[in-house]
């Protein structure tokens, strides 16, 4: 009798799930050397057009390198935009999940024809003119230079990654990666301003760590 009730209260402890683990996250600053006025290229609108505005190249993506497919539920297809306005793309950096679509919209006042001959990502949308939207949806992880075939001097980078945990730096370098499963994990940059080695964070159930990065000009 004592053992029929003891194996009756262990039974309920075999049925009970262990708590999920509190995610964590990484917050840091990206500092680059001061980069300088662009280098001015040839434009198809250079003679009697107006000046293009200038290109913003102040942001970066931190991002895990890899990350365990259990350690979040499956991605979900979102919606980005990638504006034209100003013969440039905006933002000129766009992160995203594999199966995004990205809507083109122009927003100018002449024809764009956006394409990309990334091997990640090869598309051409055509010539559209302003008022005019066209959409492209990115199903695969990696990074996608955009360009213009009208205006030489327009491009952006799409950078596509197959889990959520990544972030693009705002105008200060800040940036904050949220949710993060506790683990081991080698933290990585990509920055058209400079390079800096991926570096290995260590994510404890519910803090949040501070991993700064500086940017050099050489290699990493």
């Amino acid at each position: 009798m004592i053992a029929a009730v003891a194996a009756i209260a262990v039974l309920p402890a075999f049925g009970i799930a262990p708590a999920p683990r509190a995610a964590g996250g990484i917050r840091g600053q990206v500092v680059a050397l001061d980069p300088g006025p662009p280098p001015g290229r040839p434009r198809v609108s250079d003679l009697g057009g107006a000046p293009h505005d200038p290109v913003d190249r102040r942001r970066s993506v931190v991002y895990l390198e890899e990350v365990k497919r259990h350690a979040f539920d499956d991605l979900k297809p979102g919606r980005a935009r990638l504006d034209q306005k100003g013969q440039q793309f905006i933002p000129r950096v766009l992160a995203i999940t594999v199966g995004t679509i990205v809507d083109l919209p122009n927003n100018d006042t002449t024809f764009h024809n956006a394409f990309s001959l990334s091997p990640f990502k090869t598309f051409d949308l055509g010539r559209y003119p302003p008022g005019r939207t066209r959409s492209v949806r990115f199903d695969r992880a990696g990074p996608v230079p955009v360009f213009c075939d009208i205006h030489s001097h327009m491009s952006a980078y799409v950078l596509v990654f197959s889990h959520p945990f990544f972030a693009v730096t705002d105008e200060a370098g800040r940036y904050t990666i949220p949710g993060v499963p506790p683990g081991t994990y080698s933290l990585a940059i990509w920055s058209e301003l400079g390079r800096a080695a991926p570096r290995q964070v260590v994510i404890v159930e519910g803090e949040v760590v501070e991993a700064p990065f500086q940017l050099s000009r050489g290699k990493s």
